[in-house]
């Protein structure tokens, strides 16, 4: 039985401005007042995990331990198909130290030089954790193609590369409203909230 989240305050396990705001975006109609890891200056800990859901675990269970509060951590990245599912949980490590996503995606465009298969898919692991240990997680996908060059100032990371099975825009022309219905991390939240929040929705 998964447990349910009923405590007013929630820490968002992220330095990351751009993931906390659309995590943000997606608790808003829960009534769930949020507050980020970089706000609360925790550290980030090392992510030495072999999976996305690992990595979020990690992420969630030290935020929660640090903060007494419930955490809540996203580990997500891009899994290009032609190149063996990389950069996946070592997508934000192709930006480098100062997390520069031009240069990952002209890293990403120059490693699929030679190829004709430009599939590739986002992948979401959430976990939620307690002070006291218990941990809920849940994973979320969404598939599309990548495009050159990229489009689109929208969103963040390899966003405007990237554009959902079924639409012509990428994520990084879409408007914010658009990207979270069709989401690698709205597909996981909507798997989260019913397990964990669907009582508090209003």
């Amino acid at each position: 039985m998964a447990r349910r989240f009923d405590g007013p305050r929630l820490v968002i396990a992220s330095h990351n401005a751009g993931k906390v705001r659309e995590i943000g975006d997606l608790l808003a109609p829960h009534g769930v007042e949020v507050v980020s890891a970089g706000d609360l200056d925790l550290a980030e800990p090392e992510e030495t995990g072999a999976t996305f859901v690992e990595n979020a675990v990690i992420k969630a269970e030290a935020a929660a331990r640090a903060a007494r509060l419930p955490a809540l951590a996203d580990d997500s990245g891009l899994a290009v198909h032609a190149l063996g599912g990389r950069p996946g949980i070592h997508s934000a490590r192709w930006a480098g130290p100062g997390r520069d996503f031009a240069l990952a995606m002209r890293k990403l465009e120059d490693a699929l030089v030679g190829h004709a298969d430009r599939t590739a898919h986002f992948a979401c692991a959430l976990a939620l954790a307690w002070p006291d240990g218990h941990v809920e997680t849940v994973e979320g996908t969404v598939h599309g193609t990548l495009v050159w060059p990229p489009r689109g100032g929208n969103g963040f990371g390899y966003d405007p590369m990237f554009v959902a099975d079924g639409r012509d825009r990428t994520f990084g022309e879409m408007e914010p409203a658009a990207k979270h219905a069709i989401s690698h991390r709205a597909d996981a939240f909507r798997k989260l909230v019913a397990i964990c929040f669907d009582t508090r929705t209003k």
